[in-house]
């Protein structure tokens, strides 16, 4: 692709460039235009021009034409970009002569400086209904006008359309499209005249299409094999190139023909029909076929016509007698112009090459020429002359039939004359029947015993008794018609059928005592009726084809027989009323074809009806059906029931557990719609079975090491290429109480606590703190006290929501010394609740003097009875729906539970009036658990060494 560019002012000498060009992108060509080395040798030119031409009149100091060619398809739609002609032109404005100067000045004042370009159409002809142009950008956009490629340059007669008119191409290649426009640049100081070329490639929009629906090809007989034989009407595709016509085909060769395609200089292919076999006009003058046209277009459009090839004659048959010899007598009396004798020979050849004429051999003697006529044309022997006295009892008449460029074929007459001296008896015929020329016309399905003539059997002279009988093969009968003497009614015997034989020749034979004989020929020729409908060979047609057929898709021909005769015998195909809309028969040649695309999905089989119709008045008519099924084609990718899959399993599921089933449906059939699951990630956890589609996973799933999984499962069908689609899995662990709290703080039993006389009731000590790696209601903790032991450990109180342990009562005197509390930590788990214990150790004194003596304390086994009640700790109420079915289950277990704790209630205040008779008891005795302190300790807890948890 080349560009040319020139810039004149007055008769100054031009300045020309050449711009190189990019590959396309896209749709649309992208010319660059470098300058090439020739510009560079018009420097000195142009400086001169300036110098010299600069003054005068010029509006610019020089402008450019260019050329620009861009290419697209045709048939795109509105706002498709062809091409940038600021960006190809490489468009900067400045004004010359001041390129150092603006070179100086900043970006932003340059661009004050510089007017914007303005981009527009010269014309506003055929070409500018095709494209828009942004006048700011320069930017070519196809418009709502469709660029049809066929119409554009087919009907405009030549290969391009410049400024709003059509003309000739000038490219060398014949097949290109162009559209041609004047574009200008504005303002005047950077005026450019721009010729832009679009070349519109051509798409594969148009099917091939014979210029006749019936092709007729005549082929003599005797065509040796390999004979080529050009079809004059080839298919015509208004595309080109690979999208034109590339090849033809016959849809059914008849096993002697085939065909071949060739090409000449300008590209056009002819179809040759090809003979491959012998052919015989006598066994088969014709043959039908289908003739397909199909273009190189992907896909591939077709087109099709009714190619009958015609089988002429040559004169390769020659006239043939059925007899060699035949016998006939007549009788001296007979009158001139009788009848003796026909013969007929038969020339399988068609028009001249059979015509046959008759002669009587050189071997037959005159006398009997001049008595016995030969009509030449029809091969009748009839009396010519009066038979005399003198003539010879026996004629011997060779016959010659004589076929052009044949030997003739032979046979003899012999004739015998029988001299009469009695008249011989008479047959007077009176036809009831149609009879012309000797020839009697029946309808087929005549009624039986239908009269046909009367015949009158006499003797002429009165003498002799005359009796009859009927001679030849037929369904007729000869009966005497009584009362009458000598009278004879012949008649039907049965139905007749035209199809089964239409002729019939019989004879009425009369003969006295005298032995006289005499008979009369009958011919019958019966007529046609309309009585038989249209057969088709196959009542059930079953048919198949592809999903995703192509438009117009031949299906099969159907073909139908009509055993009578003329117009009676033309069968006509029409589809029933219960065919869809778009299947298609063809009325003459019974050829069904399918307009759309079938979508096995959508439907499967397809039952519908079809009529064979003759022409016969009434007409009559058969019934046939199509049984079509639609093959399937792996045009569905597998589909999941839900896009997401959610699945809550319990923490610790057994490995291989059942987790949930992945449902899948694959619309197409057989192998098509056979699925495979696979774990596309996370694969050595979880497997997912493929012929039910269930994941497992294969471990057990600990909650408290990962809550949530989220897999992705894809599904592989079984086409060929297979398609395939994916699925988010989410599984979701639910906890199960197996985590016992821990235990944080204090962080041993050996720990304890100093806590100075002087703490007011109601004060803060210490707090148990733990926690639950479970969620939930497993996770809610409790805190109680469920052992004590010490002066008055009593005093003491644990929350049980936040484990604070606080002073209830104010501390005596005899409070002094190492009190223990055995802690419970317990969750509210399900089905069973867990807990830990621990040990706080409190010391009640003014300060720590001798740690080694609380620490043999805190290691002597502690005596503590352990209380049974349980932590008393409101937790907000779930929202749940229960059932009326399970109240009285949960009405019972409340009334246990509420008597437990009365009675629990009733022992603790028992055990604290024991417990504080004690206390006065001990005051007077030797108290081990004084000891001397030292200096004063703040509240802190003198020990926190890591402790293990003990469960009690």
């Amino acid at each position: 692709m080349r560009g040319r560019g020139n810039a004149r002012c007055s008769r100054a000498p031009a300045l020309s460039w050449r711009p190189a060009t990019r590959h396309p992108r896209l749709d649309m060509g992208r010319p660059s235009r470098p300058r090439s080395s020739s510009s560079r040798s018009h420097l000195p030119h142009l400086f001169l021009l300036f110098l010299f031409v600069g003054p005068f009149s010029c509006l610019a100091s020089y402008s450019r034409a260019t050329e620009l060619l861009y290419s697209l398809n045709e048939g795109l739609p509105a706002g498709v970009l062809i091409g940038s002609l600021a960006e190809d032109l490489r468009l900067v404005p400045r004004a010359p002569g001041r390129q150092d100067q603006l070179s100086q000045l900043p970006e932003r004042a340059v661009a004050e400086r510089t007017p914007p370009l303005s981009f527009s159409l010269a014309s506003r002809g055929l070409s500018g209904q095709y494209v828009t142009l942004d006048n700011r950008s320069g930017e070519l956009h196809t418009s709502a006008q469709e660029i049809d490629r066929e119409a554009l340059c087919l009907e405009g007669g030549g290969g391009a359309a410049w400024g709003g008119s059509i003309s000739i191409s000038s490219s060398p290649s014949s097949d290109s499209c162009l559209l041609l426009l004047d574009v200008l640049v504005l303002p005047q100081e950077y005026f450019r005249f721009v010729k832009v070329k679009i070349a519109i490639r051509d798409v594969n929009d148009n099917a091939p299409q014979f210029p006749v629906s019936q092709i007729s090809v005549w082929v003599p007989e005797n065509a040796p094999i390999n004979t080529r034989l050009a079809i004059e009407h080839p298919a015509m595709d208004p595309d080109i190139g690979t999208n034109g016509v590339q090849t033809y085909r016959l849809l059914d060769y008849h096993r002697m023909f085939t065909l071949d395609v060739e090409e000449n200089e300008n590209g056009e292919r002819t179809p040759y029909l090809i003979v491959m076999g012998l052919l015989d006009r006598e066994t088969q003058d014709q043959y039908v076929s289908i003739i397909i046209a199909e273009d190189g277009g992907s896909p591939p459009l077709l087109g099709s016509a009714t190619l009958t090839i015609g089988i002429t004659d040559i004169n390769d048959n020659c006239p043939l007698f059925a007899d060699s010899q035949i016998n006939v007598t007549v009788f001296g009396n007979a009158t001139v112009g009788t009848p003796v004798a026909a013969v007929q020979a038969v020339d399988r050849d068609l028009g001249t090459n059979a015509q046959i004429t008759y002669s009587y051999s050189q071997k037959v003697p005159q006398a009997s020429k001049d008595l016995f006529h030969l009509d030449e044309t029809t091969g009748v022997i009839k009396l010519f002359s009066k038979i005399g006295g003198s003539v010879l009892q026996t004629h011997k008449l060779t016959i010659l039939a004589n076929g052009p460029g044949c030997i003739p074929a032979v046979t003899t007459a012999l004739v015998t004359i029988i001299k009469v001296i009695f008249r011989p008896p008479e047959i007077v015929p009176r036809y009831i029947a149609n009879e012309v020329d000797g020839i009697v016309y029946l309808k087929e399905l005549e009624p039986i015993n239908t009269p046909i003539a009367f015949f009158t059997i006499r003797d002429p002279e009165g003498k002799y008794k005359v009796n009859c009988y009927l001679d030849g093969e037929g369904p007729f009968r000869l009966s005497p018609y009584k009362p009458y003497n000598n009278e004879y009614l012949l008649e039907t015997t049965k139905l007749m059928d035209y199809e089964l034989q239409q002729f019939y020749e019989i004879a009425v034979v009369a003969w006295n005592s005298e032995g006289f004989h005499v008979k009369k020929i009958i011919k019958v020729q019966l007529l046609d009726d309309n009585d038989n409908a249209p057969v088709f060979l196959q009542p059930l047609l079953e048919l198949t084809i592809e999903e995703n057929n192509a438009p117009n898709a031949f299906l099969t021909k159907l073909y139908a027989t009509d055993a009578d005769s003329g117009e009676r015998g033309q069968v006509s195909y029409f589809l029933g009323p219960d065919a869809p809309s778009y299947f298609s028969l063809d009325s003459v040649t019974g050829i069904l074809t399918v307009s759309t695309q079938l979508d096995r999905e959508e439907k499967e089989k397809y039952r519908y009806t079809v009529r064979a119709v003759d022409s016969g008045k009434p007409p009559r008519e058969s019934v046939a059906t199509v049984a079509l099924t639609v093959l399937d084609k792996n045009d569905n990718s597998p589909r999941f029931i839900n896009k997401d899959f959610s699945f809550f399993v319990p923490e610790n599921f057994p490995g291989y557990g059942e987790i949930g089933v992945i449902s899948v449906t694959d619309a197409d059939a057989g192998r098509n719609g056979w699925v495979a699951l696979s774990v596309v990630n996370q694969s050595d956890i979880f497997v997912i079975d493929t012929g039910k589609g269930m994941l497992r996973a294969k471990v057990s799933l600990d909650r408290e090491q990962q809550s949530s999984y989220t897999l992705w499962v894809e599904a592989v069908d079984g086409g060929e290429p297979a398609l395939s689609s994916t699925a988010k899995i989410t599984i979701l662990l639910l906890d199960i109480n197996d985590n016992p709290p821990l235990v944080l703080f204090p962080q041993s039993n050996m720990s304890y606590l100093l806590v100075l006389p002087s703490t007011l009731p109601g004060s803060p000590v210490t707090e148990v703190y733990a926690v639950d790696k479970d969620t939930g209601m497993n996770a809610v903790i409790a805190y109680s006290i469920i052992g004590r032991r010490g002066p008055r450990p009593e005093s003491f109180r644990i929350d049980p929501k936040t484990g604070n342990i606080t002073l209830e009562e104010a501390l005596l005197q005899t409070d002094y010394g190492l009190h223990r509390l055995l802690v419970k930590v317990s969750d509210h788990g399900y089905p069973e609740p867990l807990h830990s214990t621990v040990m706080v150790n409190l010391f009640v004194n003014d300060t720590v003097s001798n740690e080694s003596y609380i620490e043999s304390l805190l290691r002597k086994e502690p005596e503590i009875n352990i209380e049974e009640k349980e932590p008393q700790i409101s937790i907000e109420p779930t929202h749940r729906k229960i059932e009326s079915g399970s109240c009285v289950p949960t009405l019972v277990a409340l009334s246990v539970i509420s008597l437990g704790s009365i009675t629990l209630v009733t022992g603790m205040g028992i055990y604290i009036c024991l417990r504080r008779g004690k206390k006065h008891h001990r005051e007077d005795e030797n108290l081990e658990v004084q000891i001397p302190l030292k200096g004063k300790i703040d509240l802190h807890m003198r020990e926190r060494k890591p402790m293990a948890i003990s469960n009690i």
